[in-house]
Order: structure tokens, then C-alpha cells, then sequence
């Protein structure tokens, strides 16, 4: 090692990063699935970190931990088996907020049984780093290497600062995602709620009856039939509209 600063001894990890920030940056301008991102933050890992043969993003999702955007089945198999055995550096370094580098899984003896579970899927070496937004833990990207050894300070340093950068595309997805379904669950409420008002003036007009009556009906039909009230009230409407052609 001489004097000079890791980012100087190469070209600088900032440079390296440009492209990967601006097409991170025009994917959250697109609003494109969870999903999506994640496997396009999955494949700009695999192509920036040199070594790497498989990269993945680990996320908690309703409490379970999800795989997503995993660049092929090795990743796969390779962060299931850390779900099944409870064990592995992924997992750390989603649990302790900090890069963990595994330099050969065949001599690494932290997470024993998932090494152990892991090198005959052909993986030698891997690097994860969370990823942390604020204050929260959103989880964790990770790259696999076939050769032991593949990794080393400077592949840290670059996979640390691109999973800051990931951690604020996961984070404005997920929040994106989430409002998505808010709105989409809101307009089917309002939808539902109009269907209902609808129907109960059908079935009041129709068989002359008050509005308790009419919401009666419309409940019974629903059991009958094993569906919702919007359902039920959605069948009256249409067939009041058929009886009108």
C-alpha cells in the first residue's frame, strides 16, 4: 500500500457512480414497480462491483424477508437458505447496519451451516451492505463472487456508497407503492360506496321499500351468493340495466 487514498488508486468511486446515480435517479422519475427497481439496483450492482457473478436486494416485507430483483437462481437459492437457517452475512448486515464481507465461505465459520449450504451452488465469496434510509433499516444488497478472495476494501467502500444510493430509491418506491395502493383501495371504496347507493335506490323504487329494507337485501344477497355487498349491489345494478336495453 502506498500513501495514496483507496478512491485515488483507481478511477474514483464518485466517477464510477455518475452513471449508476443518474439512472437510479431516472427510474424514481418513472415511478416504476418495486420490483422493477429492485432488480435494476441488482444488476447495476453486479455490473459495478468488479468480481461479482450474482447480485440481490434483501427487503422486509410485512415482516417477512423477501428476496427481489435477484439476478439469477444461484442468488436466489443463496439468500433463501439464509431465510431457512435464520444465518448468514446478508442478514447481519441488514441486523447490524454494516458491510460484511465473507472473503472464502469454505474457511469463514460465522454463519457455518449456510456456507456450508451455499458453496455447492458455486459461490465462494460475497459482500453485502445495508440499506439504510434515515433511521430505518430497509435491508440489505448483496454480490456474490465465484472465487474466494474476489472482494476487498475497495469493492466495500463502492458497494457502500451505492447502497446509500439504493437505500433512497428503495425507500421513495416503497413509499410511492404504498400511496399507490391507498389511492387505488381509496377510489374502490368510494366506487363500492356509490355501487351500494345505487342499488339501494334500484331495489327501493323497484319493490317499494325503505332504505334498512333495501340494505337487508342487499346483505342477504351477498351471503347467498358468498361475495361483498359492492359485489351484491353491482349484480342490481346491471340487471336493472339489461331489463333497460
Amino acid at each position: 500500500m502506498t500513501g495514496k487514498r483507496l478512491s485515488d488508486q483507481h478511477l474514483p468511486l464518485t466517477d464510477e457512480l455518475a452513471g449508476v446515480v443518474a439512472r437510479m435517479s431516472g427510474l424514481l422519475l418513472t415511478h416504476e414497480t418495486v420490483e422493477t427497481a429492485l432488480g435494476l439496483l441488482s444488476a447495476l450492482a453486479h455490473e459495478t462491483v468488479h468480481g461479482a457473478s450474482g447480485a440481490g436486494v434483501s427487503t422486509m416485507v410485512g415482516g417477512r424477508r423477501v428476496s427481489s430483483g435477484s439476478t439469477d437462481d444461484r442468488v436466489r437459492q443463496a439468500d433463501a437458505l439464509q431465510y431457512e437457517l435464520d444465518e448468514g452475512p446478508c442478514l447481519a448486515a441488514f441486523s447490524g447496519r454494516e458491510v460484511v464481507r465473507v472473503d472464502d465461505l469454505t474457511r469463514d465459520r460465522r454463519w457455518p451451516r449456510w456456507a456450508e449450504a451455499t458453496v455447492p451452488l458455486g459461490f465462494r465469496a460475497t459482500l453485502s451492505a445495508p440499506l439504510v434510509a434515515g433511521d430505518t433499516s430497509l435491508g440489505a444488497i448483496k454480490v456474490y463472487a465465484d472465487t474466494p478472495g474476489a472482494f476487498d476494501p475497495r469493492s466495500e467502500q463502492l458497494l457502500s456508497l451505492f447502497s446509500a444510493q439504493a437505500a433512497v430509491l428503495v425507500a421513495n418506491v416503497q413509499a410511492y407503492d404504498r400511496a399507490k395502493r391507498l389511492s387505488d383501495g381509496l377510489r374502490e371504496a368510494v366506487r363500492g360506496r356509490d355501487v351500494v347507493n345505487m342499488a339501494k335506490g334500484v331495489l327501493m323504487g323497484r319493490s317499494n321499500l325503505d332504505e334498512d329494507a333495501a340494505v337487508t337485501v342487499l346483505i342477504r344477497n351477498a351471503q347467498r351468493d358468498g361475495t361483498t355487498v359492492a359485489a351484491a349491489a353491482e349484480a342490481v345494478v346491471e340487471s336493472t340495466a339489461r331489463r333497460r336495453r
